[in-house]
């Protein structure tokens, strides 16, 4: 069997959308739905795609992966995770968490996508809560009795998220407080005792920068998986705003 990750380029184009609905997903998730004609043409192709959301009033600007989207019903779906609590919000935090249908926002891209093929024996999914949005998604595009593991860590039960999909899933769930987000060893305790299928599997990783990479050199070092078949981000660096690492 042939696996393949395709890197697909496409052409950047701003948006103005407004707010349809808002939905708290978790305690800390909301949900927003966008729509707007200029939808009619917007394409996301990969599970992690991420789209840049132009932060009314405050000339500043946040990646987001679009979790749906309807062309047909010229509907876009952000999840935004509300971490840094009431009074520490970043400028995208507090705009979805104050945001109503009616409100107006610009988003552009994603400027590309990667197309994991379905392929692979198994699947790996390893994240944070910011990486909810795009786990979620390739859960529920993988095919029909695909194996797939998820471990996510989050701050408690209320948080963890229900998925569906039609592949044959395992969720592991970590409960860690907010301020550990950035400590590698709750995840490395369940990677260092977990077991993957046998055949070849693609590994995907969207953590905090030091949680990825301590998982990243487990992957490689001690599962000895195939490089080639492994994407791993620092979807954020603790302590510096808008940052991330590949």
């Amino acid at each position: 069997m042939t696996h393949t990750l395709e890197r697909v380029r496409h052409e950047l184009k701003r948006r103005a959308v407004t707010v349809r609905s808002v939905e708290q997903v978790t305690p800390a998730m909301v949900r927003i739905t966008l729509e707007g004609e200029d939808l009619a043409d917007f394409v996301s192709l990969g599970a992690d795609d991420h789209i840049k959301v132009f932060v009314p009033g405050s000339g500043e600007m946040r990646d987001y992966t679009p979790r749906r989207y309807d062309n047909a019903d010229r509907s876009l779906v952000i999840d935004f995770a509300m971490h840094g609590g009431q009074d520490h919000a970043g400028p995208a935090t507090a705009w979805a968490r104050d945001a109503r249908p009616g409100d107006e926002i610009r988003i552009g891209g994603p400027k590309g996508s990667m197309v994991v093929s379905p392929t692979f024996d198994w699947y790996l999914l390893i994240g944070d809560e910011t990486a909810l949005p795009a786990i979620g998604r390739r859960l529920e595009e993988l095919p029909a009795g695909a194996k797939v593991i998820t471990v996510a860590a989050v701050t408690g039960p209320e948080e963890e998220q229900t998925f569906t999909t039609a592949a044959d899933h395992t969720a592991i769930w970590i409960h860690r407080p907010e301020s550990a987000n950035d400590d590698p060893a709750p995840v490395m305790a369940v990677l260092e005792t977990l077991s993957v299928p046998e055949g070849d599997g693609f590994v995907w990783i969207g953590t905090e920068a030091r949680v990825m990479r301590a998982a990243k050199a487990h992957v490689i070092d001690t599962m000895k998986h195939n490089t080639s078949w492994l994407k791993a981000s620092g979807y954020w660096i603790k302590g510096q705003a808008d940052s991330s690492e590949k």
